[in-house]
């Protein structure tokens, strides 16, 4: 199953990729039924300006789309950053049979990172969860966006006390 999973989650990280071009932060998502891929994303959120554009809800979305029903059972999601609480609701409304992520979220993360709704039995619905696949991949995209975007500002800041932005009168 594992060779299955990184196949799967390599798709999830060109997603990823696609979201960083567009200066998004880098999480693609992709569910997979029946062996096929039936939809892939990545997070719009700063291009949308809707905190309800994640990767994961997306890629639910199209999948609804694409099989015509809100129920995604025995589905897999496969997504390069554990679940936030928003995205781990979806998942469980849509009845999603397992979840692969890569890199854990300190922050956010509720797929066992600060709690697992995905497996709360006081829910009408559990997801199978599989962490760490390509973790070290998953986690190297959003290190390198976040250094890259602090880098960013750090130089505006400079520009902008060169130009004399920051002379106080």
């Amino acid at each position: 199953m594992e060779n299955i999973d990184e196949y799967y989650m390599e798709l999830a990280i060109r997603e990823a990729r696609k979201a960083m071009e567009q200066e998004e932060v880098p999480i693609g998502a992709v569910i997979v039924l029946d062996h096929k891929v039936i939809s892939s994303a990545h997070n719009l959120r700063e291009i949308t300006q809707k905190a309800t554009t994640h990767a994961e809800l997306l890629a639910i979305e199209k999948a609804c789309e694409e099989i015509g029903s809100w129920r995604l059972e025995n589905s897999t999601l496969y997504v390069t950053l554990e679940p936030c609480p928003m995205c781990s609701g979806a998942i469980l409304l849509s009845r999603i049979k397992r979840v692969v992520y890569g890199a854990k979220d300190p922050k956010a993360g509720c797929a066992g990172t600060l709690m697992n709704l995905l497996q709360d039995s006081r829910f009408n619905h559990q997801s199978e969860v599989e962490n760490g696949v390509l973790e070290d991949e998953c986690g190297e995209l959003l290190r390198t966006f976040f250094r890259n975007l602090r880098q960013k500002k750090k130089a505006q800041k400079t520009e902008m006390m060169g130009n004399g932005l920051n002379t106080i009168n």
